[in-house]
């Protein structure tokens, strides 16, 4: 049976589903979920992610972190850490620009947070000549100093999205109409997590927050706070939620998310206000993703490169450098992130 029969049949048995619980099947099922069934990736696949566009922003991702390690005294070991390394892109172009940093190989462990087996394979083969450690939590991580990269994560974790109505908060909810999946309101429910928010929004307001998100920002926090280390959170959001952001995406286009379940990627926009407050470690200033990379010197990596290439290849070079920084591209729709110890100083290109 299709995802989409299962989720039909559930629903006409027991009722409506939350919107958090459609995600979690349409990505995580076993045998039928995306990231199971899929290679999402790439120009042949459903979305391009940073890392895939140039290998400027991985290096410099990298040597960011590599900065912060050496600030805090250059402990070994130290844990470096990715959450969803999609196909180990982003931590090949990091290991590649910091072979040269004194030590740092030497000292890193590198562990990638990763669920599926097939993109784990996937991993193993880009990071061919490292010695590759996978788990499937953050929990899992060592008790140790942690340099850690989310790119693209947090907006990928299920969502509970609420409507403000005449006296609480109605619930996103999944339900069937004429053998369809459709999306509906619940009742008009007290949310004790959403009362702080009642006094800067009016009835139809939307929020969404990811359940998930709390326990594994938490354990980031509490390893980089106890041990030292550093983390750059880098995803599409804002500083708090409001409004409906839910999506889809399939063949580099958008899609109607209900209409084919297990087949599309399925996000949000990450409230970036809930993963501070639940982090129990110092988080930077909220930068765009343009702003970012310039202040690592992404421009002058850039020119470096340039210097080499002609013709088509070059323009693809000009191109990918400007998807990564142009306000009308990804520079402000990204934003970044960091964690650091609350008596340390933020990763390089970032403010308290």
């Amino acid at each position: 049976m299709s995802l989409r029969g299962r989720l039909c049949t559930r629903i006409a048995q027991t009722g409506p589903i939350s919107l958090a619980e459609y995600m979690a099947e349409c990505l995580l099922h076993p045998t039928e979920g995306y990231y199971t069934n899929r290679a999402p990736f790439g120009a042949d696949g459903d979305f391009t992610t940073a890392p895939e566009i140039s290998q400027m922003f991985g290096e410099l991702l990298g040597l960011c972190l590599a900065q912060s390690w050496m600030d805090q005294g250059a402990t070994a070991p130290v844990t470096l850490a990715e959450l969803g390394p999609g196909r180990g892109t982003l931590m090949a172009d990091a290991l590649r620009a910091t072979r040269a940093v004194p030590g740092f190989h030497e000292a890193a462990e590198i562990i990638l947070i990763e669920a599926s087996d097939s993109l784990r394979q996937q991993q193993s083969d880009t990071l061919a000549g490292f010695e590759v450690t996978h788990c499937t939590t953050v929990e899992e991580l060592p008790e140790q100093p942690l340099l850690l990269l989310a790119n693209e994560f947090f907006d990928a974790l299920p969502i509970r999205q609420f409507t403000r109505g005449p006296r609480h908060w109605r619930e996103t909810h999944i339900s069937l109409a004429s053998g369809s999946l459709v999306r509906g309101l619940g009742p008009d429910l007290p949310q004790p997590a959403l009362e702080a928010r009642r006094a800067e929004t009016e009835p139809g307001d939307v929020i969404e927050y990811a359940p998930g998100a709390a326990p594994i920002i938490d354990a980031i926090g509490r390893r980089i706070e106890t041990y030292g280390g550093a983390a750059l959170i880098i995803d599409y959001g804002d500083w708090r939620s409001l409004g409906d952001t839910f999506q889809a995406v399939q063949g580099h286009q958008a899609v109607d998310p209900l209409a084919n379940p297990g087949q599309a990627d399925l996000t949000a926009h990450v409230d970036f206000e809930a993963l501070a407050a639940a982090c129990p470690c110092a988080h930077s200033r909220l930068t765009p993703q343009g702003v970012f990379l310039e202040r690592l010197g992404i421009t002058h990596r850039a020119q470096t490169l340039a210097a080499g290439l002609r013709g088509s290849a070059l323009e693809a070079h000009i191109a990918a450098h400007r998807r990564l920084t142009h306000p009308d591209e990804m520079g402000n729709l990204f934003k970044v992130m960091g964690l650091f110890p609350t008596d340390g100083t933020p990763p390089p290109g970032l403010e308290a």
